[in-house]
C-alpha cells in the first residue's frame, strides 16, 4: 500500500454525510428508483437544451423550474417525510410544480399573446406556481430565506397601507400572479434563466470530474506539495478545496467532498475538531470566487451586467488568490501558536507523479478554461468540458482492452481529434464520438460498468443542482418585487446620500447588509437583494459595477460562514464531529484578514484588473497592479497578526494593536495613509526582530 493511500483510508469519514437539507441518495425502493430516473431524464433534457436550444427561453425557464420543484419534492418525500400522508403530499406538490411547467410549454403561445390579461386558469396555475415554489424551498433551503421572500410577497400586495415613502400604488391578484408567475420579472426571472442555461452544465460537469477521480488527483497533489509545511494537513485542505473550487462552485459541496478526506485528516494530525472544520468551510467557501467555474453568482452577475463571463473571471483572478492566501497564512500563525508541525516527506506522495499519472483528468478542465476565455459562450464551453469528461470516462477502459502501446495511442490519438472537430462542425461532432463509444463499450462486460457511472454522474448532477434552483426560484419573488413596487430607488438614494459624505461608510453599510442578509439566506439570493439595491448606488458613488458586485458577491461568501445560520460550517459539523456554532466561530476567526481584500478593491479597482488610476497614468498599468496587490498582501499579513497574536513568538498586545493599525491604514486610501501604513509595517518588523534576537540567547 502506498504513503498516499495509506493517509487516504486513516483519513475516511465513518458515513456519507448530507447536503443542503437532504439526507444523500435518492430514496429507497420503487420511489427511490422513480426519483434516480426523474434526476437522470431531467438532465439529459438541460443537456439536449443546451446542445441544441430548441426551446423558446420562456418554456425552458418554466420546466427547469416544474422539474427543480418535482425532483426536490420527490427526495423530500423519500429521505425527509416519515408518516405516508406527509410522503403522499409532498408526491402532490411535486407534481404540482411540474404540471405548472408543461402548461407554460403547452400554452407557450397563447399567454404570450394575451399579456395584461390572465384567463382563470393561468391564475390558478401562476398561484399553483408561487405556492409550490414556496413549499419546496422551505424544505429545501430552510425557514429563513422563505420568510424573507414571504414579507417582500406582502409587501408587493400590501404596499398600498405601508407608510411615508414605503407606500405603492396597490397592486390586484391578478397583477401580482402575472409579475411573479408569468413573464421574466418574477420566478422566471434572470437567476432562473442563469440555473437554467449555465449553472446547471457546470454542477453536472463537476459531477462527472468528481466520478471520474478529480478529486483524488486534486488530494494527492495537495499532500505532495504543502503536506510537509507548518500545518501541513490543514494546508493541504486549504489547497484542495482551492483546487476543487476550479470545478464546483459550491461551497458547501466543496466542503462535503474535500472535508470527507481533509477534516479527519487534520484531527488525525492534532488539530481541535472545530479547527478544522473552520479550515475547510471557510477554504471551501472560496470555491465560489475561484475561476475558471466559478459560483453561480458569478453567472448570474455575467448576465446581470450584460458582460461576458470571462471578464468576471479576469475580476475575480487576483481576489480569488488573496483569498487563499488569507487562509494559508491565518493556518501558518495558528498552527505555529498551537506547536503543530508538517507531515513528514517520506509519508506523503510525490505531487509531479499524481499528475504525471492521472494527467488526462486535467485535459476536460483546460479546455473548459481555453473555450471561456476564447470568447465562446459559458453554455458552449460548458456543454464541449462536459463532452470530453464523458469521453475520457468511456474510453479509459476501451483502450485498456487495447493490448500494445502503439495501439493504444493511436487510439487516444483519434479520439483526440474526432473531439477536437467539434470546434469546426459544433456540438454534434463531439455527441458522435460519444454515441460511437457507447455504442462500442456496449458489448464488453469489462467496459460496460463506466456507462453505469455516465449514468449516475448525470443524476446526481442534477441532485446536486437543487438547491441552487430552487434558491434562484425563491429570489424571483424578491426581485420581482423590487420591480413592481420601485423600493430599490429609496434604499439607493439613502446610500447615496450617505456616500456623498463618506464613501467608506457606505461600504461598511453594504458589507453589513450583505452579512446580516447572509445570517439567514444562501449566496445566490444574498447576491441578488444587495447587489440589486447596492449595485446601482456604489456606481452614483463611482464605484464600476463589477467592482461593486464583486464587493457584494465577496461579503456574501463571507455571510456564509457567519451564525446562526453558517451553511458551509453546518455541513462540516458532521463530519468533523463538533457543532456548525463552534465550527463557524473559528470559520470567521479564519477569514478575518480577507475582509481587507474587497474594500482595497473599491478604493483601487486595479486589484480586480478594473481601470487604474493615477499611478497607473505616471508610471503604467503594470506597476499599479503590483502595487497594490502588495500592498494588500502586506495588510492581510498585519491583519493575521493582530488576530492571531503570533508569528514566531507570542505577540505583545501593542504589537497587535499596531499590526491592526497598520492595516486599516493601507486600506482606507486617504493622504499619506498608504505611508502610514508601510511606516508601521517596517516598526513591526524591527519589533519582532529585536524580540526574536533578545529570546534566541535564551533558547540556546
Amino acid at each position: 500500500m502506498s504513503a498516499s493511500q495509506s493517509i487516504h483510508d486513516t483519513a475516511q469519514p465513518e458515513h456519507e454525510e448530507a447536503l443542503e437539507g437532504l439526507p444523500p441518495g435518492f430514496g429507497e425502493g420503487l420511489s427511490g428508483k422513480i426519483a434516480f430516473w426523474i434526476a437522470f431524464v431531467f438532465s439529459l433534457f438541460q443537456l439536449f437544451v443546451a446542445a441544441y436550444g430548441t426551446l423558446p427561453s420562456q418554456i425552458l425557464r418554466a420546466l427547469h423550474v416544474g422539474f427543480l420543484v418535482l425532483l426536490g419534492c420527490v427526495l423530500i418525500s423519500n429521505l425527509v417525510m416519515k408518516t405516508k400522508l406527509g410522503k403522499i403530499w409532498y408526491w402532490i406538490v411535486g407534481l404540482a410544480g411540474f404540471a405548472t411547467g408543461i402548461y407554460n410549454w403547452i400554452f407557450y403561445t397563447d399567454i404570450i399573446q394575451r399579456t395584461g390579461y390572465l384567463t382563470t386558469a393561468d391564475l390558478v396555475t401562476g398561484t399553483v406556481l408561487i405556492v409550490v415554489v414556496f413549499i419546496a424551498s422551505r424544505q429545501l433551503m430552510g425557514w429563513p430565506l422563505a420568510i424573507i421572500a414571504s414579507l417582500f410577497l406582502a409587501y408587493a400586495a400590501f404596499g398600498e397601507y405601508a407608510p411615508g415613502v414605503f407606500q405603492t400604488r396597490g397592486y390586484d391578484f391578478a397583477q401580482l400572479v402575472e409579475n411573479f408567475s408569468f413573464g421574466t420579472e418574477g420566478i422566471y426571472g434572470t437567476p432562473i434563466y442563469v440555473s437554467s442555461s449555465y449553472i446547471f452544465i457546470f454542477v453536472v460537469f463537476a459531477a462527472f470530474l468528481e466520478r471520474a477521480g478529480m478529486l483524488n488527483l486534486f488530494n494527492d497533489f495537495a499532500l505532495g506539495l504543502v503536506g510537509h509545511l507548518r500545518g501541513g494537513p490543514a494546508q493541504v485542505a486549504v489547497l484542495s478545496s482551492a483546487l476543487m473550487g476550479t470545478i464546483s462552485g459550491s461551497g458547501v459541496a466543496n466542503v462535503v467532498a474535500s472535508g470527507q478526506f481533509t477534516i479527519p485528516l487534520m484531527k488525525k494530525f492534532g488539530f481541535r475538531s472545530a479547527f478544522a472544520g473552520g479550515v475547510e468551510a471557510t477554504a471551501s467557501m472560496g470555491g465560489q470566487i475561484m475561476p475558471p467555474v466559478m459560483g453561480a453568482v458569478a453567472f448570474i452577475m455575467a448576465e446581470t451586467l450584460n458582460v461576458p463571463y470571462a471578464d468576471i473571471v479576469k475580476a475575480a483572478i487576483i481576489p480569488a488568490m488573496l483569498y487563499f492566501g488569507v487562509v494559508f497564512w491565518m493556518v501558518y500563525l495558528e498552527a505555529g501558536r498551537m506547536g503543530l508541525k508538517g507531515m513528514s516527506k517520506a509519508e506523503l506522495p510525490n505531487p509531479w507523479t499524481a499528475v504525471k499519472e492521472q494527467w488526462p483528468l486535467v485535459l476536460p478542465l483546460a479546455a473548459l478554461v481555453y473555450l471561456l476565455f476564447a470568447g465562446y459562450t459559458p453554455i458552449f464551453a460548458g456543454t464541449m468540458g462536459l463532452g470530453l469528461v464523458v469521453v475520457l470516462i468511456l474510453g479509459t477502459p476501451l483502450a485498456a482492452l487495447i493490448g500494445p502501446t502503439a495501439f493504444r495511442v493511436v487510439f487516444w490519438l483519434a479520439l483526440g481529434l474526432g473531439c477536437a472537430s467539434f470546434l469546426e462542425f459544433g456540438v454534434k461532432a463531439l455527441f458522435a464520438v460519444i454515441a460511437a463509444l457507447v455504442i462500442v463499450t456496449i458489448p464488453f462486460k469489462g467496459a460496460r460498468h463506466t456507462l453505469a457511472i455516465v449514468r449516475d454522474a448525470l443524476a446526481q448532477g442534477a441532485r446536486n443542482a437543487l438547491p441552487v434552483g430552487m434558491a434562484c426560484a425563491i429570489v424571483g419573488i424578491v426581485i420581482g418585487t423590487l420591480t413592481l413596487t420601485g423600493i430599490a430607488s429609496t434604499f439607493i438614494g439613502a446610500i447615496i446620500q450617505i456616500g456623498h459624505n463618506n464613501l467608506f461608510l457606505s461600504l461598511v453599510l453594504t458589507m453589513l447588509t450583505c452579512l446580516v442578509l447572509g445570517m439567514g439566506i444562501p449566496t445566490i439570493p444574498n447576491y441578488i437583494i444587495t447587489s440589486s439595491l447596492a449595485g446601482p448606488a456604489l456606481l452614483e458613488l463611482g464605484v464600476p459595477l463589477i467592482v461593486s458586485h464583486m464587493f457584494v458577491f465577496y461579503f456574501g461568501i463571507m455571510a456564509d460562514l457567519t451564525p446562526p445560520v453558517a451553511l458551509a460550517c453546518f455541513a462540516a459539523g458532521p463530519i468533523a464531529k463538533s457543532s456548525g456554532l463552534k465550527i463557524s466561530l473559528q470559520a470567521i476567526r479564519m477569514a478575518a484578514a480577507g475582509f481587507i481584500v474587497p474594500f482595497m478593491a473599491v478604493f483601487t479597482p486595479s486589484l480586480m484588473l478594473q481601470d487604474g488610476g493615477a499611478m497607473a497614468q505616471m508610471l503604467g498599468y503594470p506597476v499599479e497592479v503590483v502595487y497594490v496587490v502588495a500592498k494588500t498582501v502586506i495588510a492581510i499579513a498585519l491583519w493575521g497578526l493582530a488576530v492571531v497574536g503570533y508569528l514566531h513568538m507570542p505577540l505583545r498586545w501593542y504589537e497587535r494593536a499596531l499590526a491592526f493599525a497598520g492595516g486599516v491604514s493601507l486600506i482606507v486610501a486617504l493622504p499619506i495613509s498608504d505611508e502610514i501604513g508601510f511606516g508601521i509595517t517596517v516598526l513591526v518588523a524591527v519589533l519582532l526582530w529585536l524580540r526574536g534576537r533578545k529570546a534566541a540567547p535564551a533558547a540556546a
